[in-house]
């Protein structure tokens, strides 16, 4: 008898690291890895990052440059407070473009007065910076930022992107959306995509109403829920360095893929850190379907 309990209790052990294994499944994040001056790294190995899911540790399975097409909706604001800036902003918005050529489809939409779309996903550079060049303040108008993540953000559901992006070019000034800004993060979320911002001049520190106040909720959030960029630039002459930044930033992210366990509650957060000195990394927070690529 006591021969065969030790040979049940052998065998047993012998399968549960196969059993583990089997219950396991590849799941793929895309993060962007930088170095001390801001700038993206060109190598990055799986000892260089960990990944956490609801506080608990998981195994780094691979890291590779990502590959997956761009989609990228490009948001620019021409309301009325461009004036005295617009060639400062068709510039940063000229050399983000030329910087991503060919390597990704590109929609610029304007918010001014309301969101309107100045042209639809492309991958021809020259008709993209006709568009850019033809950006002209609109005179009596506002921002509508809000209204225009949603409308874009509904948009990219629709198109199913492998590696949606939206990229806000903003000036700090008045907002008119009628927005509660939950709603608008719950609509960037469905559609997966990473938002980064460039905000040029002083935020308001004294939030004077619940528009401004709902915005800045939503860049705040926004973009660190989704693992993009927030830049404050102060002076126009610095929005066509940190737009060139940015665009580089996008060319050089990294696919990181790791074990994630078969489990009934499905986790909330995902938390990727650098293991490495001097290194950054940016990374979606939300451990949701949208953010999370299960390989084949």
């Amino acid at each position: 008898m006591k021969h065969w309990l030790l040979a049940l209790l052998a065998g047993a052990c012998l399968t549960c690291p196969a059993t583990v294994a089997a219950q396991s499944k590849p799941t793929s994040l895309t993060i962007s890895a930088l170095d001390a001056k801001g700038e993206p790294v060109k190598e990055l190995s799986v000892g260089d990052v960990t990944v956490k899911e609801d506080n608990v540790a998981r195994e780094v399975l691979k890291v590779e440059p990502a590959t997956e097409p761009l989609t990228v909706a490009l948001l620019v604001d021409d309301s009325q407070a461009l004036e005295g800036g617009v060639q400062f902003i068709r510039d940063a918005a000229r050399t983000f473009v030329r910087t991503l050529a060919d390597r990704a489809e590109i929609a610029l939409i304007t918010f001014g007065e309301r969101p309107t779309i100045a042209l639809d996903y492309s991958k021809d550079t020259r008709a993209l910076e006709t568009a850019v060049n033809r950006i002209f303040p609109r005179s009596g108008s506002g921002a509508y930022l809000l209204d225009a993540l949603i409308e874009t953000s509904r948009g990219l559901q629709k198109r199913e992107a492998a590696r949606p992006v939206i990229v806000v070019l903003m000036l700090e000034d008045v907002e008119f959306s009628n927005r509660y800004y939950e709603q608008v993060l719950t609509e960037i979320e469905k559609s997966g995509a990473a938002l980064h911002v460039v905000a040029i001049g002083q935020p308001d520190a004294g939030i004077t109403n619940d528009e401004i106040r709902n915005r800045n909720q939503v860049i705040a959030e926004g973009t660190d829920r989704t693992g993009g960029r927030r830049d404050q630039v102060l002076a126009l002459s610095g929005t066509e360095p940190r737009m060139q930044q940015l665009a580089n930033e996008l060319l050089h992210q990294f696919t990181i893929t790791y074990a994630r366990p078969e489990t009934l509650i499905p986790p909330q957060r995902v938390e990727v850190s650098a293991a490495r000195p001097r290194l950054t990394v940016r990374a979606p927070k939300r451990a949701s379907a949208a953010r999370t690529r299960e390989t084949k």
